[in-house]
């Protein structure tokens, strides 16, 4: 064994964990650090406890289980083990535990002092998954509070060891130089004249004309591996399997593809970015990097998350290469220019910056943290993701209105589940009977979605995949239920805890759904299911472009109306008012609602005067601000006020954005509203009166003080000064009203001068200045030859700066 890397620095490494609680290991791909280095601190360094490592991949893990165990004549579940969602194979004699997918954080919310646990290792941590960032904070908080016994390695081959070391300062970093076998990279960007599957494809036949062995190729998705492998397989030799390698193929396709190739054949192995960690793929010595990877990214404002094929990172592609290096010197083509490949960033976004944050969120509740900034992070949490997981939480009421955790919350987080599918499990078990059974496999079924067969949810309910029974049972366990037939007739009442906001009519014959949201979603139209009229989509995916709809990819039948009875609290009732072209007037109607879908309406004859109130203030939040009448004062009161929160920060003014004014309409607008009941009436309020509503007397006079609406010039004039969002505020006054003044006017307490726009005795521009000192002395001069001409009758004087101001000509002075 000791031809692996790793092993040069084995000493080095033992003595750090025997001193420091954190150590950084930094080992290229092939080193060992994965599949040899575990047993030998199993055997050397002399720890009480276990050691858990955690992977970022399942399939990952249990292959390194696997091998490790291998290694001792084994068996999984013996000295080596692995627990991963719906699987495990560990046992009393366990004291190496390969774990994943959240695995350890349950672990932690068990027990936070690990109790038997000597050693953490989080491999793979270059991937920077969500997962991985959150062991890392809860465990550096058990180390500071309760275990300074307990040892933490962190272990990659492209380790971004210099942010590490800055929220680790004394962590020492271990480095393991050189690679198991040297790999020969070359660039070879991809003709931009043919189809990406194509040249992908003729890249690999290129590779294995030119080369011996077997072939390693990555692509960004399983459409682009699916389309590539139909191109090879009508063009391979007939000595070459194509074998394809992703996360959702079933145990034994992937193991196809991980076996060494048969005996006189070679392989191709067309893999997702999955095959970059620890995972040993035998007999490879070629790699095709397609350079290209697959990204989640999650958008805050409507809750869904969407697909982003992104160039790999640096760091990535280096991983790539190495695959070619494990077992012999390989080659690597990255498939792009090697100018591409220096312009790609050069590290993976840690997926705490682009995900829904509402488990995480949910597990710092349950850990006790209500304010991320108490733990220490590699990168912090994004605020707008966390509002987004908060509303989440407090809609499916696991927190309450102090945003603290309710019993409902508490049992959700115990679960371990994604919160939508915790809470749906949680009333589940509430129940009994045969509602855990169905709500398990309605979770299990959710939590990995069927890629072929279409999106009818009752296709996979009616025929569930071995995979799903497993986890099934697995969760059915976890809530302590009895094994029951389940019940299809009640899954949409199960999914509709779960996904209450999904809850869809149908507009149309198109398969084009209005959400109980708001957000529309579609699919395509030839979808058996798109003329159901209305579903529950469980699966959505937010399009490419920045106006396309979701698309829905899992769905389920229901009927809006069973749904409201059986869960009445998700029912409102409204008052609305709506614009009638055709009467030219306003109509008001009483609706019950589930969300923004109407199970009932009513027309008013004679709507009271608070209904009607309540109504047009939600017609103006519909239609926004421009519904109401802004005449000039009203317009130059919310600039005022939006200039003074910019000039005078430390005053408390109002926020008088659109968002702002119609999150306040209560406050400012309502008590307008008395006595009017049309647009017409609402066209007539007074809107500079009704904004005044939102500060007190002293701010209004502090105001008028410190912004006025008008400025009095030395003749007298008052005159308006005028107030812009994008340019300083700017006072029209004819040049001989100012002269004797020897500077600018200034305003908001001396901060901000007035720009002057000087006009003729005409009332014509002149001159703009916002100095009006330099103005006397240079351009006043060209200013006063031309109007000595054109208005012999005013008074110019040679020295405006010292000379009376005046409104008459020299006749009447």
């Amino acid at each position: 064994m000791s031809q692996f890397p790793v092993a040069d620095v084995l000493d080095p490494l033992l003595t750090a964990l025997s001193t420091a609680p954190q150590v950084l290991l930094n080992a290229p791909t092939g080193a060992g650090k994965s599949t040899w280095l575990p047993l030998q601190l199993l055997q050397r360094a002399a720890l009480p406890g276990k050691i858990i490592m955690l992977e970022p991949r399942r399939l990952a893990a249990r292959s390194v289980a696997y091998r490790l165990a291998q290694q001792l004549g084994e068996q999984p579940g013996e000295t080596v083990g692995y627990r991963l969602r719906g699987e495990s194979k560990s046992g009393p004699s366990t004291r190496l535990e390969v774990v994943t997918e959240g695995i350890l954080t349950r672990m932690l919310q068990r027990d936070a002092t690990l109790e038997g646990v000597s050693l953490v290792i989080l491999d793979e941590f270059h991937e920077r998954s969500l997962q991985a960032d959150l062991a890392l904070a809860l465990l550096l908080d058990v180390q500071q509070g309760l275990r300074d016994d307990l040892r933490l390695l962190i272990m990659s081959a492209t380790l971004d060891d210099g942010r590490l070391s800055r929220i680790l300062p004394d962590a020492p970093t271990i480095r393991a130089e050189g690679r198991s076998f040297p790999v020969e990279r070359r660039y070879q960007p991809l003709s931009p004249h043919e189809r990406f599957e194509q040249a992908a494809g003729n890249a690999v036949l290129a590779m294995l004309r030119q080369e011996s062995g077997s072939l390693l190729m990555f692509l960004p998705g399983t459409g682009e591996i699916r389309r590539v492998a139909e191109y090879l397989q009508e063009r391979v030799e007939a000595d070459t399997d194509i074998c394809p390698l992703y996360g959702a193929l079933t145990l034994a396709d992937q193991q196809k593809a991980i076996e060494p190739a048969a005996a006189g054949r070679r392989k191709v192995v067309l893999a997702t970015n999955i095959a970059e960690t620890s995972l040993t793929i035998d007999g490879i010595r070629l790699v095709a990097d397609g350079a290209l990877d697959r990204v989640s990214r999650f958008d805050v404002r409507n809750g869904l998350t969407r697909l982003v094929t992104q160039r790999a990172s640096q760091a990535a592609m280096t991983q790539r290469a190495g695959r070619a290096g494990r077992l012999e010197p390989g080659i690597c083509w990255h498939l792009v220019s090697a100018e591409q490949a220096e312009r790609a960033a050069e590290y993976n976004d840690a997926e705490i910056l682009h995900s829904d944050l509402s488990a995480l969120w949910l597990d710092l509740l349950l850990w006790g943290c209500r304010d991320p900034a108490q733990l220490t992070w590699l990168d912090h949490p994004p605020a707008p993701a966390l509002a987004s997981a908060r509303r989440l939480l407090a809609q499916l009421g696991a927190i309450d209105e102090r945003q603290q955790l309710t019993a409902l919350g508490r049992a959700m987080g115990e679960l371990g589940s994604d919160p939508r599918l915790a809470a749906m499990l949680c009333a589940a078990k509430a129940q009994g009977g045969d509602a855990p059974a169905t709500a398990s496999l309605l979770a299990a079924i959710a939590e990995e979605p069927p890629r072929q067969g279409g999106i009818d949810m009752r296709n996979a309910l009616y025929h569930p995949q071995p995979h799903w029974r497993r986890r099934a049972e697995q969760l059915l366990r976890r809530l302590g239920g009895a094994k029951a037939p389940v019940n299809p007739d009640d899954a949409a009442f199960w999914l509709a805890h779960a996904y209450p906001d999904r809850i869809g009519a149908a507009r149309g014959q198109d398969g084009r759904y209005l959400l109980a949201n708001g957000l529309g979603a579609a699919m395509d139209p030839d979808e058996a299911l798109a003329r159901t009229p209305a579903l529950i989509a469980v699966s959505l995916l937010q399009g490419a472009g920045a106006n396309s709809e979701p698309r829905i990819t899992l769905a389920l039948p229901c009927d809006p109306q069973e749904l409201a009875r059986r869960l009445p609290h998700l029912v409102s009732e409204q008052t609305s008012v709506e614009w009638d072209e055709e009467k030219g007037t306003l109509r008001a109607w009483r609706r019950q609602q589930l969300g923004r879908l109407v199970l009932k309406s009513q027309q008013l004859a004679k709507p009271s005067a608070q209904e009607l109130s309540a109504a047009l203030l939600e017609w103006v939040r519909e239609r926004g601000l421009t519904a109401l009448n802004w005449d000039e004062a009203a317009e130059q009161l919310r600039l005022r006020l939006a200039c003074a929160r910019e000039w005078l920060p430390e005053v408390a003014w109002p926020a008088v954005d659109d968002d702002s004014l119609l999150d306040t309409l209560e406050q400012w607008l309502l008590p307008s509203l008395d006595g009017v009941r049309d647009v017409r009436g609402l066209r007539q309020i007074n809107l500079s009166d009704a904004l005044m509503r939102l500060f007190d007397w002293p701010t209004r006079q502090r105001l008028d003080t410190a912004l006025p609406t008008h400025y009095t010039v030395p003749t007298g004039s008052r005159l308006p000064i005028r107030y812009s969002s994008d340019r300083p505020p700017v006072l029209a006054v004819r040049l001989q009203e100012v002269f004797g003044e020897q500077s600018s006017p200034l305003i908001a307490e001396g901060r901000v001068a007035l720009v002057l726009e000087l006009l003729s005795p005409a009332r014509r521009p002149l001159q703009i200045t916002r100095d009006l000192a330099a103005f006397w002395q240079g351009a006043y001069r060209e200013v006063q030859k031309e109007m000595k001409g054109r208005y012999p009758k005013h008074v110019w004087p040679d020295d405006p700066g010292s000379a009376a101001p005046t409104r008459k000509t020299k006749r009447h002075q």
